[in-house]
């Protein structure tokens, strides 16, 4: 043995598996890095993880609750999926969310993924009505939306806005995705996430 690889450091054979001080160099679809997001809203920070895997093949659907160990991108295609043309097509789902990426970048000059959470943030609604049955009247009652539920309805709002903005329409699923993500980002009330959330809060506020 040299001198030089006697020298060398042993690996701790006790040291846990990918520990914060193994560095890596993965990109999100080999091009987006995703290190040094911004969060904005510590409630949901724990809730929106990215990372650069975007097809974890279902190993989360066995636990509950588990899906909020996986990538917000992979939950985005996966919602993608629950339309009548993306049912089961996940290599389709991700080829959208991949050029929706490639055209928010070019609108924006800035990391999709960061404009993704950002979007998840601002289109989460903070407040949601709830039905309560008082002898057989049913009476809304305004409740707090759990951190959560509220990136479960963001995802769910950006979907149904990139779903609506591309059907029957001339635009595509990825641009109408992409329009979402930049719009909800910008907190544009014209975007349709937004107008869900503002409209949920504003139910909620009149059923407090």
């Amino acid at each position: 043995m040299s001198e030089s690889e006697s020298d060398s450091p042993e690996p701790d054979p006790d040291a846990p598996a990918g520990s914060d001080e193994t560095e890596t160099d993965a990109l999100l679809f080999g091009v987006w890095e995703t290190d040094d997001i911004a969060y904005a809203d510590p409630s949901t920070k724990r809730y929106i993880n990215v990372t650069p895997i975007a097809h974890t093949m279902g190993r989360h659907a066995s636990k509950q609750f588990q899906k909020s160990e996986i990538s917000v991108v992979e939950r985005l295609i996966n919602r993608l999926m629950q339309t009548e043309e993306n049912t089961g097509k996940k290599q389709q789902a991700m080829r959208i969310v991949r050029d929706a990426f490639e055209l928010v970048h070019e609108g924006t000059d800035e990391n999709p993924v960061q404009i993704l959470v950002t979007a998840v943030e601002n289109a989460a609604p903070r407040e949601e009505t709830v039905r309560l049955k008082y002898g057989g009247i049913s009476v809304p009652q305004a409740v707090d939306v759990a951190p959560q539920r509220r990136v479960d309805q963001a995802l769910k709002f950006l979907a149904e806005g990139a779903y609506r903005g591309s059907y029957k329409t001339p635009t595509s699923a990825a641009e109408a995705l992409a329009n979402q993500l930049m719009g909800a980002a910008d907190y544009d009330v014209g975007a349709y996430a937004i107008n869900q959330k503002e409209e949920a809060e504003r139910v909620a506020a009149a059923a407090r």
